[in-house]
């Protein structure tokens, strides 16, 4: 089908270096954009002063804030990391993230943190020090990669190019709608059958009505 013009789209949570490398080797024709698509585009500068930021009137969950990873003394040449009570955290090590750059990570030792006057400002839960089994303050830091162009700079071009955003903005009347009708009008919000076999029979009645639905109102 990809010989056939055929064009593939996903949402960002498909944005990974394995899948855009997939796309690049096979030449598909695929369009996947990065979580801060929109905030390189000027079109969406205003958007959240407009519209306001998503799930803003959420129930609050119980988060407080805490001493921020800047107070804390970071040294990414010996990667030591010092609290702001003086104490030198322990290093957990690096791990890449998904924008190309290297996250440093260290931690609290236990009795550190357990006998901090700090700790409640510190620390989302204080309690997690009193107990061998629990861990001390989390703290990561970015280090600047200075690296070759990847698979996800790659497709960074696509998903910006005028052709690109065209395409992806057809997406959400494409995809998005049979989501929104099947989970929310007709209710299929979990299925009630369990199963490979019943779970696929479920879902495909439900399709079958989607498209009865499509082919009533514009069969035409």
């Amino acid at each position: 089908i990809y010989r056939q013009g055929t064009v593939v789209t996903a949402d960002t949570g498909f944005a990974n270096e394995a899948n855009m490398k997939y796309l690049h080797d096979r030449q598909i024709n695929g369009y996947v954009p990065d979580n801060k698509f929109r905030s390189r585009d000027p079109k969406f500068q205003n958007q959240k002063d407009k519209y306001g930021k998503r799930h803003q009137d959420l129930p609050d969950k119980g988060w407080k804030a805490t001493i921020p990873a800047s107070e804390f003394q970071f040294d990414p040449v010996k990667l030591t990391c010092i609290c702001p009570s003086g104490e030198t955290l322990t290093y957990r090590g690096q791990r890449d993230a998904e924008n190309g750059k290297t996250r440093v990570h260290f931690e609290g030792r236990l009795l550190q943190c357990r006998h901090c006057p700090k700790k409640h400002r510190c620390m989302q839960s204080p309690a997690s020090a009193d107990h061998r089994n629990g861990s001390g303050r989390q703290v990561s830091f970015t280090v600047e990669n200075k690296r070759l162009p990847n698979y996800t700079d790659w497709m960074k071009h696509r998903v910006d190019s005028q052709q690109g955003k065209e395409i992806y903005s057809h997406r959400m009347s494409v995809v998005e709608p049979v989501f929104g009708n099947i989970g929310t009008t007709k209710r299929l919000n979990r299925f009630s059958l369990r199963g490979k076999k019943k779970v696929q029979g479920q879902w495909q009645l439900y399709c079958l009505v989607h498209n009865i639905g499509k082919l009533a109102n514009y069969g035409q």
